[in-house]
């Protein structure tokens, strides 16, 4: 997944039963390392049964959440990389909540002047030229706009600058950049937004899951060692996000694990062959893997995650735009949220 660009701690948990059983089963049986030809295991050797209770509170009913953001009451988007197939899916998933697409946006110097039609909708894309003169048009003719960031990562600093410029709040789900320096623009900046490299809300709950395993049992694997493997499209340009985001989870739990080490599958012969995806579904799908195994290699676990297709990202981000849609209606704090703060909120589609 690619966009133009950030991350937020956030508390999610906080209800446990008294009686909390982790139950592992684990098979001592070998498999064939990562990278080895062959057909990769994507047969989880672990079951892992938890009772855990997520808190997350609520302030409104789920009625009164959804007259106060009602899908296409006077919310409307601009899809910047409209013409990718991500941005293609956003703007699906959005038409059909019934949110107004704006038929603007913005695209590379090569994308200048283009049309791209989607959903029955014409939408001019915008070169890197006169941005901020168009944005602010658009901004003063739908006060209620919200930008929806799918471009590049090279492109996710200079948009997030743009939008703190001009004020305008925004969703971003393109991946890469100076995550550091798109936090500190946004946070400078006062506006709101969700920045989250995971938009899939399924996904999410289950890194939230990670966050809880990795504070509540610090140092539970150290000594294990730890392969990861993740398969995307080849045109994502950047290791996953969502892989970075579970390896910190890891390396919490006493994994020693170099973000370099990820291995990266952006050819499609392999991807059908060794990987197993869907030969339907190789120009779009997040496929990841994590191994663990004990010091003396008597005990291995796995954990893995397989998205084919668009859809779970891009229903995951309309739901945020309706959520910060309902932040700035209700005046709340400007500043950034991310998908764990969507989930919290409990009022999804």
């Amino acid at each position: 997944m690619a966009a133009n660009g950030l991350m937020a701690a956030s508390n999610v948990f906080l209800h446990r039963p008294e009686n909390l059983n982790f139950s592992f089963t684990s098979r001592t049986n070998q498999m064939a390392p990562l990278g080895v030809k062959g057909r990769v295991g994507f047969m989880g050797n672990v079951k892992l049964c938890s009772t855990v209770v997520l808190s997350m509170a609520k302030s409104e009913t789920l009625e009164e959440a959804g007259k106060s953001v009602a899908p296409g009451n006077g919310i409307s988007i601009m899809v910047n990389g409209c013409s990718g197939k991500m941005g293609k899916a956003v703007i699906k998933a959005a038409d059909s909540a019934g949110v107004n697409i704006v038929p603007t946006s913005f695209g590379s110097a090569e994308e200048a002047g283009q049309r791209v039609e989607v959903c029955g909708k014409e939408i001019l894309v915008h070169g890197p030229t006169e941005r901020e003169k168009v944005l602010s048009s658009v901004f003063e003719k739908y006060p209620e706009l919200i930008v929806v960031d799918y471009t590049i990562p090279s492109a996710v600093n200079d948009n997030a600058e743009l939008y703190g410029k001009v004020g305008v709040p925004f969703v971003m789900g393109t991946t890469g950049g100076d995550r550091t320096r798109l936090y500190k623009t946004v946070e400078e900046s006062k506006i709101y937004a969700v920045i989250s490299p995971q938009m899939g809300k399924q996904v999410v709950a289950f890194l939230a899951a990670m966050e809880i395993m990795s504070e509540q049992f610090p140092g539970a694997f150290a000594g294990y060692s730890l392969e990861v493997m993740e398969s995307h499209q080849a045109s994502k340009l950047d290791a996953s996000g969502t892989a970075k985001a579970v390896i910190s989870c890891f390396q919490k739990l006493g994994v020693s694990y170099d973000m370099d080490q990820i291995q990266l599958i952006r050819d499609p012969k392999q991807q059908i062959e060794v990987v197993g995806v869907p030969e339907e579904h190789v120009s779009g799908h997040a496929f990841h893997l994590y191994h663990l195994t004990s010091p003396d290699k008597t005990v291995s676990f796995e954990f893995q995650h397989n998205v084919c297709g668009r859809s779970i990202y891009a229903e995951g981000t309309v739901d945020a735009v309706l959520f910060l849609a309902k932040k700035i209606r209700s005046k709340a704090e400007k500043r950034i949220y991310n998908m764990i703060d969507v989930l919290r909120e409990g009022n999804m589609r």
